[in-house]
This record gives C-alpha cells, sequence and structure tokens, in this order.
C-alpha cells in the first residue's frame, strides 16, 4: 500500500445519484474523496424525468447525471471509472481492490452500488428504443403519471407484479397482468385483481413487438394483444457483490440494512441508494447520500479528535 499520504478520507463505489451526492457532499467538507464508477446507473435509462423537483420541463437521467459530476469535480471531487472487485480490512482502514489490480486505501467506505432492473427477453438495441420511446417502462412511481389513461400491460404475475398492476390501475381503467411462464395467482391475489378491475391472462407472453408507438404481446396461440406501454415487473437484482465479501446480513430482497445515518455496523462503512432498503427513488438516493456523508465527516471528526464521539 501507499504511505500515510496516500490514505483518503472515503471511498464512494457507484457514481449514480447517491454516489454523485455524496461527492459533492464531501469535496465541500474539505474531505478527500475518491469515487469510483464502473458505469450502468439505472438513472442514466430514463428518457425525461417529470418527477425530480427542480426542473418543471423534465431532465433526461444522462443529463442530470453530467450535471451532477460537474458540480462535484467543481469542487475537487476525484470521478474514476473503474470497477472495484474487493476489499478488506486494514486496521481501522480499508483497502479496495480495482479490476485494473490497482488499489485504494481509505479511512471509509460509502457503498452506492445500485441495482440492476431484471428485463424481459428484448433484444438489447429494441429494448433501448422502446425504453426512449416510452412504450417500456421500468418505475410506476416515476412515471405512471406520464400513461394516465393509457392501455398498459403489466409482465410479471408474482406478488410483485400483482402489486404493481394495483398501482398502475389508479392511472387508468385498462391494465392488463400478463406472465413470462405459466404460474396460477393466489385466490387472494385474483379476487384483488378483480375487485379493482384489472384483468389477468394466465398466457405465458412468448414475444414483444415494439412498433407504431406501442407494444404488441404474442403467445404461442398465434394471438396477440396491444398496448401503448409495458411494465415489467420482475423485480431488481441489488448489487451487492463487495458487501457480501464482508459477511454482511442483508433482507429479504437483498438489500443492504443501515441504521439512520446510513451506517452499516462495521466502523468505516456506509451505504447509501438502491442497494439499501428503501423507496427506490432519485431523490430518496440523494437523501440517503446527504446522511451518510455528513455522517462519515462527523465520524472522521470525532476520530481524528476534532469533536466528541
Amino acid at each position: 500500500m501507499g504511505a500515510d499520504s496516500d490514505l483518503l478520507d472515503c471511498v464512494i463505489v457507484g457514481g449514480g445519484p447517491a454516489g454523485l451526492t455524496a461527492a459533492i457532499y464531501l469535496a465541500r467538507f474539505h474531505r478527500r474523496a475518491v469515487l469510483v464508477d464502473r458505469g450502468g446507473s439505472r438513472a442514466a435509462m430514463i428518457p425525461r424525468s417529470h418527477n425530480h423537483p427542480g426542473y418543471p420541463d423534465g431532465i433526461p437521467g444522462k443529463e442530470l447525471l453530467a450535471l451532477m459530476a460537474r458540480q462535484a469535480r467543481g469542487f475537487g471531487a476525484d470521478l474514476r471509472q473503474g470497477n472495484v472487485t474487493g476489499i478488506t480490512a486494514r486496521g481501522a482502514d480499508w483497502c479496495l481492490t480495482l479490476a485494473d489490480g490497482s488499489t485504494l486505501q481509505t479511512r471509509t467506505v460509502l457503498f452506492a452500488t445500485g441495482v440492476d432492473n431484471r428485463a424481459p427477453d428484448i433484444p438489447q438495441a429494441v429494448h433501448d428504443a422502446a425504453l426512449n420511446a416510452g412504450t417500456l417502462r421500468y418505475c410506476p412511481i416515476c412515471d405512471a403519471h406520464e400513461v394516465t389513461g393509457q392501455r398498459i400491460v403489466v409482465l410479471g404475475a408474482e406478488s410483485h407484479g400483482v402489486a404493481e398492476a394495483l398501482f398502475l390501475r389508479h392511472y387508468s381503467p385498462q391494465v392488463t397482468l400478463h406472465t413470462r411462464q405459466e404460474c396460477e395467482l393466489h385466490e387472494k391475489d385474483r379476487a384483488d385483481l378483480a375487485r379493482a378491475g384489472v384483468a389477468w391472462d394466465p398466457r405465458p407472453v412468448t414475444r414483444y413487438d415494439f412498433a407504431d408507438g406501442g407494444v404488441t404481446l404474442h403467445f404461442a396461440d398465434g394471438s396477440t394483444v396491444q398496448a401503448d406501454t409495458l411494465y415489467p415487473a420482475l423485480g431488481s437484482d441489488p448489487n451487492v457483490e463487495l458487501v457480501a465479501q464482508l459477511g454482511f446480513r442483508l433482507d429479504g430482497a437483498r438489500c443492504v440494512l443501515t441504521d439512520s445515518h446510513q451506517r452499516m455496523g462495521l466502523a468505516g462503512l456506509y451505504a447509501a441508494g438502491d442497494v439499501v432498503a428503501a423507496l427506490d427513488q432519485i431523490s430518496v438516493a440523494m437523501g440517503h447520500a446527504a446522511v451518510a456523508a455528513t455522517a462519515i465527516h462527523n465520524d472522521l471528526r470525532a476520530r481524528d479528535g476534532d469533536t466528541p464521539a
């Protein structure tokens, strides 16, 4: 490892809204922080967010990330592209190993690694074009307002799919729940759907076509269903590989558990954003990061004797 002068105050793992918010805060706290981002933030997938405060005309996800990165760099934050693959304790500090073999030694680590959506079987180019066109959407809380009154199909017949279909029924009377594979819904789920006026189609979808500003679902018997937009409700996979190396207990959805200051339970480790068990929203991720960065700053002050612990 390097000399003490190489010891960082914090390494932020992840460059989405949570990681970038933390970088801004820590830079303004005059902390030596490095953000390492492997790319792939879900925020970059958003064609235009209309529910992020302060942007009455909406803002594309990539533009928001670029503005946040510019702001962080403006205060001196060190933002790097890379993939952190390992973490080990070094006394009271932590050593992170990157895929290129380099290492970073730091007093604290903030995990802002986010989650990955589970996508239906759609070619990537078609998937991305449909996402940009608004005929494929992943977050009803974020953008269901934009599909008010439209024909909506929800894919995913487990409890998550039922809940999402019921949520979307608030926005449109034309909501149908579909499945990727043969399955049976629980009697209560069927009753809840019927009571809300949500249709349930038990036939597995075999193919998806996005054309003419909509989506067509195909079935094995040759029949089709047309709609305006598709919401996959297949869940997501938290990026917890590094956390798992440390043996932390996760919640039922494999999200990271923290205290009210985003501390993970081992000194110097914090988590923020979608990887934490909470509502997956940009505003929540930013709030987590603000809390975490402030806790990191104050915990380091206490460690250095600048303030009582």
